[in-house]
């Protein structure tokens, strides 16, 4: 995966990693190692699957990502608290948790 690699997911087919180091998110497919690289906010750390796209925070620029889990395409960065880390899916809602706000945020 990228550098300093933070969170991970699966969304049923694929193992998606967050490299703070790099600003990317890696796709990766455990049948047969094949490894696609997407750019995303800076510093991500946090990430969910929500059943179609894949959501990632961003610590670095205080945003999420939202990429299209079929083919990584970016389909929006949104602003959140400040540093935020954790982020789940609760089948309607994105949640964030904001480590330098102290918050968290319902998207």
């Amino acid at each position: 995966v990228g550098l300093a690699p933070q969170g991970i997911a699966f969304d049923g087919a694929f193992i998606w990693v967050t490299n703070s180091g790099d600003d990317t998110v890696t796709k990766l497919k455990p049948l047969d190692g094949k490894v696609s690289t997407y750019n995303v906010g800076l510093a991500p750390h946090g990430i969910a699957f929500d059943g179609v796209n894949i959501w990632v925070t961003n610590s670095g620029d205080n945003s999420m990502t939202k990429l299209r889990a079929s083919d990584g395409a970016v389909l929006g960065t949104f602003p959140v608290g400040l540093t935020p880390r954790g982020i789940a899916f609760d089948g309607a809602n994105i949640w964030v948790v904001n480590e330098g706000s102290e918050t968290v945020s319902k998207h």
